[in-house]
């Protein structure tokens, strides 16, 4: 009887203890608020002082939680064998097994029981039910990594952490967080058979792929082998030291494939309002019913080929239209691998097809020609392109492609003279297939690549091409495909599947079943006692 009342006895003093480290320093911050020093504070300092502060008592409020957390555990010490896949049981249990963990508010200790047999490894239930990482950084860590190096450069993440957290990580691990956190990527897109049926509900009747082409400069080792090859031969021409740097970046680069996939309702317009919008002469009421992209998704990678983003690309558009029910369309540049890798995996997965070659980049051509014959004055020079627009948007590009040859010749240009008249030629005749704008215009098909273009300069350019910044292969990659998920709005489901993942491969695959509770089952209160009352 003595020993069940000692037992009763110490586990009250153990259940008064809990949190007595948040309790003290909580009650020492409302001491310190009521001080002289802190009366004389201006509010500026005084929200300073108080986040710092702040951040220590969520870090002992979450310090005490985990104790309490092995307390009850050590309450659980009574269960079974723990089994993990192997089968093996672990009989040997281990008391008082700690491991440290950085987290948003500092760095805390995790105290839980390993589970140990003969000739296998230790399995440790808590760190499943908590769904620790495999190292020392939370997951609260590594979400604001993800979100913020997304955005800024390495060392301003590592800034932006010590200025607003109790973190202390370094730019290495910065790094190796942010590649960590974006290894799941690919699966995310590839399980989301419920977005798509809903974005399919939802979407527009124009299903559009696009695709381009962006450099970012990389270190040596992340070079392809030809580029490398080129870049190191480059680095022994002489010359002065800032040709040398020029010749350097300009031989750096690996080029990153984009992709974007959205859905469009029709839009039927004629060549004349092409033209006149691109004039300048913008209509405000038909620019409110032109209709916006749907379910945009837009991602990059510098480390797969063309071919295999573009199969990518199609995946996620069977994705939404399983059935092949929407209109296909691609936008493309002219890109001679891209425009064979879309017809390839058209004519695999059966699947009709509209490619269409951008407006703006055939545009482009056409002021290079507009230089060589259209006069000096830059007034000239727009009256020539506007000129052969219409033509070319009436669906008229041999025609075009003709007169400006002969204009050449009338002219009497020199060979080098004429060259971006007979480049813009060739590549109207080379690409008339694609061209057929008076066709997409009437079938409500879009004819530019403003949403490829934007992905190009939002996704990479404003993150890749940093000053100064040389990637590695894995860096690039998990901060293109966080950016992309930032873009596409995917980050909150995607950080959702990851943490998923974190658990399934790290704690729930090494157990036989589901890990074992690590607490006792918390008890059910007594229904309240309902008392009579005479009514008088």
């Amino acid at each position: 009887m003595m020993a069940a009342q000692q037992q009763v006895e110490e586990k009250r003093l153990e259940e008064e203890s809990e949190f007595t480290a948040s309790d003290e320093h909580y009650e020492w911050v409302k001491g310190w608020l009521k001080s002289n020093e802190v009366l004389r504070m201006e509010h500026g300092e005084l929200e300073k002082e108080i986040a710092g502060k702040g951040l220590e008592l969520m870090r002992r409020l979450l310090q005490d939680h985990l104790q309490l957390r092995a307390r009850l555990e050590d309450d659980a010490r009574e269960r079974g064998p723990v089994v993990g896949r192997d089968g093996l049981e672990r009989r040997h249990r281990r008391s008082e097994t700690k491991r440290g963990m950085m987290t948003l508010f500092g760095g805390v200790e995790v105290e839980r029981a390993g589970y140990s047999g003969s000739g296998c490894a230790s399995l440790y239930p808590l760190d499943a039910e908590l769904n620790l990482p495999s190292d020392s950084f939370s997951h609260g860590v590594r979400e604001r990594v993800a979100r913020e190096a997304a955005k800024s450069s390495f060392e301003e993440t590592v800034q932006m952490l010590t200025r607003t957290s109790g973190a202390r990580v370094g730019k290495r691990q910065v790094e190796e967080l942010a590649v960590a956190a974006a290894r799941d990527f690919e699966e995310f897109y590839a399980t989301r058979e419920e977005a798509a049926a809903k974005e399919q509900e939802s979407s527009g009747e124009l299903l559009v792929l696009s695709t381009d082409g962006k450099g970012i400069c990389m270190r040596p080792e992340g070079l392809r082998e030809a580029t490398r090859k080129a870049a190191e031969k480059r680095a022994r021409e002489p010359g002065p030291p800032e040709q040398s740097l020029a010749r350097h970046r300009r031989h750096a680069k690996r080029m990153a494939t984009v992709a974007a996939v959205y859905n469009i309702e029709p839009y039927v317009r004629a060549p004349e309002d092409i033209a006149r919008n691109l004039r300048g002469v913008a209509d405000s009421a038909e620019q409110a019913r032109r209709p916006r992209p749907e379910n945009k998704r837009v991602w990059a990678s510098v480390i797969e080929s063309p071919g295999k983003v573009i199969s990518d690309a199609f995946d996620e558009g069977l994705r939404r239209d399983p059935g092949r029910s929407k209109r296909w369309v691609a936008l493309v540049d002219g890109n001679e691998p891209q425009l064979a890798a879309l017809e390839h995996q058209a004519k695999e997965r059966s699947i009709a097809l509209t490619i269409v070659v951008d407006l703006i980049h055939v545009i482009g051509y056409l002021w290079g020609a507009a230089r060589a014959l259209g006069g000096d004055a830059a007034r000239e020079q727009h009256q020539w392109v506007q000129e052969r627009l219409l033509p070319l948007l009436q669906g008229k590009c041999v025609a075009v492609a003709a007169g400006m040859r002969r204009s050449a010749t009338l002219r009497d240009l020199s060979q080098q003279a004429r060259a971006p008249v007979d480049d813009c030629a060739d590549y109207l005749l080379k690409y008339q297939d694609y061209l057929r704008y008076h066709e997409y215009l009437a079938e409500g098909l879009p004819i530019a690549t403003g949403v490829i273009e934007g992905a190009c300069r939002h996704l990479v350019q404003d993150r890749m091409a940093l000053t100064g910044a040389r990637w590695g292969l894995e860096g690039a990659e998990a901060i293109l495909r966080l950016r992309a998920l930032h873009v596409s709005g995917d980050f909150d489901p995607y950080w959702r599947f990851h943490l998923a993942q974190e658990r399934l491969l790290n704690h729930t695959m090494l157990y036989a079943g589901q890990p074992p509770i690590t607490h006792p089952a918390p008890r059910t209160p007594p229904p309240a006692k309902r008392h009579l009352r005479l009514v008088p």
